[in-house]
């Protein structure tokens, strides 16, 4: 059973930026984390600790990938 699905409605609070950042993050494939700019990095760390990204390491690169929910951006 998922959070979600316990208490009936959970947001998330995403600022402008974080949001638009997330939204450059594929759902499906994985994207590079070097692709991003400094100041990018540092967002997707802030929505890692979130829990809106999720981090993979493959053969010594680190990639960043959509954790699969809905979010409403607050």
């Amino acid at each position: 059973m998922k959070l979600n699905e316990l208490l009936g409605e959970f947001r998330i609070a995403m600022s402008n930026e974080e949001a638009e950042v997330l939204s450059r993050i594929s759902q499906e494939s994985l994207t590079p984390i070097h692709s991003f700019n400094e100041r990018d990095r540092f967002i997707i760390e802030n929505l890692v600790r979130k829990s809106l990204v999720s981090k993979v390491r493959q053969n010594n690169l680190i990639f960043v990938v959509q954790n699969d929910q809905q979010t409403d951006y607050c």
